[in-house]
Formats: structure tokens, sequence, C-alpha cells
């Protein structure tokens, strides 16, 4: 789901003006809010709202002919009421869709996981552009909030087995919906399982257990408060005698802050090294590519 200022108005209208026909909006209209993935999960009933207001607005400027259709989807949210809870739905190079449901607020029952955020897409994408990372691996993501990157990467990646987790109780019933809607369980290929996962209490039999290959994370260093457990979370995964790949993804909106992050990593307690990864090729997923996000593996 595109942030409605990044669609290609401009490009349309012109296209409009040059043909005069309804046809290219019909079609729009098909591949959007009357596509069989939308229908299912409705995108949020202010976004549908603007978007077809939008189109209407951009048709007639072009002084095209009226299209029922068009008037008759927008009747159908005019009066409807906004929702705390909406889906975003993405489609993946290999023709599926990924469906969330997320919360319309960005900060939603004391928590900030209800959403996916930038960090959390351009891991995914990073994922899609190294498949063999993961491919018959077991995968640990820690924080996978509303579940973006790991539904992704179970989807088209082909792991053996992928484990979500996060701290927060809102966000695990969250997150279990949606990897029930997105048709993972421990009874189908690859094995899925979503565990509570605080990082401060994390033991090193219960990551020995859980037996990871790759761990990745996107978006968790924002709260100096949590910081310190997660890098103790992080020196316990690396001090396995087969250490897995680590892959951490931060959209940096406090330098401070994930400056202090990095420092903690490499204090002499954890010991944790880092380079700086190079982000994904592919663009599949919308979302600021002008945002400061890093990508960075650890190692000791």
């Amino acid at each position: 789901m595109r942030r409605l200022p990044s669609l290609p108005w401009t490009f349309l209208e012109e296209d409009l003006e040059s043909s005069r026909s309804s046809e290219l909006v019909s079609e729009i209209l098909n591949q959007t809010c009357l596509h069989s993935v939308c229908r299912k999960f409705p995108p949020s009933v202010r976004y549908r709202r603007l978007f077809l207001s939008e189109l209407i607005r951009r048709q007639e400027a072009a002084g095209c002919e009226p299209l029922d259709q068009l008037y008759d989807a927008l009747a159908e949210v005019v009066g409807a009421e906004d929702t705390a809870e909406c889906y975003k739905s993405y489609f993946l190079p290999c023709g599926d869709a990924v469906s969330l449901l997320e919360s319309v607020a960005l900060i939603s029952e004391g928590t900030t996981g209800l959403v996916t955020w930038e960090a959390a897409l351009h891991l995914a994408e990073w994922a899609l552009d190294h498949q063999q990372l993961f491919r018959g691996r077991t995968v640990l993501e820690l924080g996978s909030g509303v579940g973006l990157t790991g539904v992704t990467v179970c989807r088209s990646c082909g792991p053996q087995r992928f484990v979500f987790s996060d701290g927060h109780s809102s966000v695990l019933q969250k997150l279990r919906a949606n990897v029930q809607l997105n048709g993972l369980s421990e009874q189908t290929a690859p094995v899925v399982t979503v565990e509570e996962l605080d990082w401060t209490a994390a033991t090193e039999e219960q990551l020995e257990r859980i037996g990871a290959d790759t761990v990745i994370a996107a978006d968790v260093v924002y709260d100096p408060d949590v910081m310190g457990g997660l890098v103790k979370l992080l020196s316990k995964v690396l001090s396995s005698s087969s250490p897995p790949d680590v892959l951490i993804c931060s959209t940096i909106r406090n330098p401070e802050t994930y400056s202090a992050f990095k420092q903690q990593l490499g204090e002499r307690n954890a010991g944790i090294r880092h380079h700086v990864i190079t982000g994904p090729v592919s663009h599949v997923f919308p979302y600021n590519r002008l945002s400061s996000i890093e990508l960075i593996k650890l190692f000791t």
C-alpha cells in the first residue's frame, strides 16, 4: 500500500487528457479498491476515501466520461466509520500477497509494534535479494512487530523453520493473527512458531532450543531504556559455539541513540563488532527511500 502523494497522479492525468477515456480509470479501480485482495482485506476507510476522491478529481479534470463504478466505490466509504485497525497488503515478486492487520495509529496500546516500520520493509527487500541466507535454515526474528519481514521471508526465501518473537502481549496477539492470516503454521512448510522473548530474561537454554542459523531484527534500536537488554541478548546469541548470522536493520531517527547502541555493542562485556551491509537492489515495497536506514551484520 503506497502513500497517496507518492502515486503517479501527474502521469495519470496526462494519460487521461490524451485518451479522454475512462478505461484506464476502470483498470486502476479493478487493480486497487475492487481487487480481490482489497475486498477481502480492506485498507483503512480514510485511505480509500482519499484515494477515490483524488481519482475522481483527476478524471474530471481531464474531461473524461463519468464512470459509475468509481462513484459507487466512493459511496461505499463516504459514510463508513473509521476503525482503529486496517489491513495493509503487499505483493511479492513471486505473485503472492502479504496482508497484515495493523493499527491505524503509530503508537497504540503503549507500543509502536502494531504497525509496519520502514526498516522492516527495507530488510524484507534485502532478504528477497539474498534468499540463500535463509533457504533451508532456522531463522529467528527479534521484535517481529506485525510480521511483515518474517512473512516475506517465509513466503519467498524457503527457510526450514521461522521463529517470530516479541515481548509485548498486544503485539504477540496481533502477530499470531497475522501469521495465521497468511497461512503459516507449525503444520506447514516452513515450520512457523511465535514466541514471547523478553530480551532481559532470555536464557542461553532458550536460544539453544531455537537453534537459529540466522537472526534478524528491524527497527529495534529506538529506545535507550531497552538497549541494554537487546545488547545482552545479542551477546548471548553470538556466544554460541556455532554463532548464527545476525543482521540488524535500523531507521536512524536519532543519531545519538543509534551511536549509543553501536558503542554498547563494542564495549568489553559485549565485544560485538559490526560492519555495514549494502542495502537492497530490488524496489518491491513502498517506503521513503530518502530515510536514513542502515543494515549491519554483527560478529565477535
